[in-house]
């Protein structure tokens, strides 16, 4: 799944459990972030206007950063 967050295109890469971004539609990937060692895998990405959700299998958490950093909701 990819999602359009402000002015990045994000996905979640399964086998890294992290956020990825591209800034040139998705041509190259690069790491943005994740939820943490405690977040358990990322099942899904939302945008929710000022924030990006993450649904995981630990709950869901939010960024207000783009996805580079993520705290619990």
């Amino acid at each position: 799944m990819i999602v359009t967050h402000q002015d990045l295109l994000l996905r979640v890469n399964t086998q890294k459990n992290c956020i990825e971004y591209s800034k040139n539609d998705g041509k190259t990937w690069s790491k943005q972030g994740s939820v943490g060692s405690n977040g358990g895998d990322i099942l899904d990405l939302l945008d929710n206007g000022s924030e990006l959700l993450a649904t995981t299998t630990k709950g869901l958490y939010y960024s207000k950063n783009q996805g580079k950093t993520f705290s619990k909701k």
